[in-house]
């Protein structure tokens, strides 16, 4: 993919099934060969993992400069400390800036029984911007979320609100929060992880991204990785994108 395309295509993980291989340059690793063909990734094992600050550099060390990793974050955070406990975050950052200039958003994913409290909210999202600066992507899914203070507390952080497919309530499939990144989270439709996205609606998502892309950081990152759809679709729009920029 071009350097100066802004809109970063990749899935969540970088496993490689038998019959996706083909598909990819030859390398030392999985994430050696994926990253030839993607410009991004989107590391999942570190919501449950956690990974030493060495594995992060040599994440880093294996994609090429141009490779961007967003990294979701630790469910100590988000799912047992329900995000009142900001000092958890100190453990986990300091693995994930090793990835250094490769590092891409911090995705905050919430669990679902998490509704919008405003002063949780200003202080999580306060102690975490005064750990890090960089692009943060939140994706809640309790419909409290849903409405115009907490898109304001979002924006207020620069925090993105993922747009998510399924939507887990109105609106949800939508960007929103800081409109300076946009982070679009697919997780697969009616099955989640497992089902395949059509031409059509891969097509329509196309015309989103790139109508972002003029003026914002885009991503599209494909979560519905349980039966090899995640790849498909993913290289899909990629090489679409690809074509229609050489036309352009």
């Amino acid at each position: 993919m071009p350097e100066d395309v802004p809109i970063r295509v990749g899935r969540a993980g970088w496993s490689l099934r038998k019959e996706h291989k083909k598909q990819f340059p030859e390398g030392d690793s999985h994430l050696a060969r994926y990253s030839q063909r993607f410009p991004a990734v989107e590391i999942n094992t570190s919501f449950k993992q956690d990974h030493q600050a060495t594995t992060y550099a040599r994440w880093a060390d294996t994609v090429p400069v141009d490779f961007k990793f967003a990294v979701k974050m630790t469910r100590q955070v988000t799912h047992e400390a329900r995000l009142e406990e900001p000092a958890l975050l100190d453990d986990y950052l300091a693995g994930v800036t090793k990835l250094g200039d490769k590092l891409g958003p911090l995705l905050v994913q919430l669990p679902p029984s998490l509704a919008y409290d405003p002063e949780t909210v200003q202080a999580f999202f306060s102690a975490l911007r005064e750990r890090f600066d960089g692009q943060v992507a939140c994706e809640p899914r309790h419909a409290s979320w849903f409405d115009s203070q907490p898109e304001q507390s979002l924006a207020d952080f620069e925090v993105a609100r993922v747009a998510a497919d399924p939507a887990p309530a109105p609106g949800a499939d939508q960007p929103g929060g800081w409109q300076g990144l946009i982070y679009y989270r697919l997780h697969g439709s009616p099955e989640m992880y497992y089902s395949s996205y059509s031409q059509d609606d891969l097509e329509d998502l196309i015309e989103k991204l790139k109508q972002h892309a003029q003026s914002k950081p885009t991503w599209c990152i494909f979560d519905n990785t349980a039966s090899g759809a995640a790849t498909r679709n993913a290289l899909w729009v990629l090489e679409h994108l690809q074509d229609s920029n050489q036309k352009g």
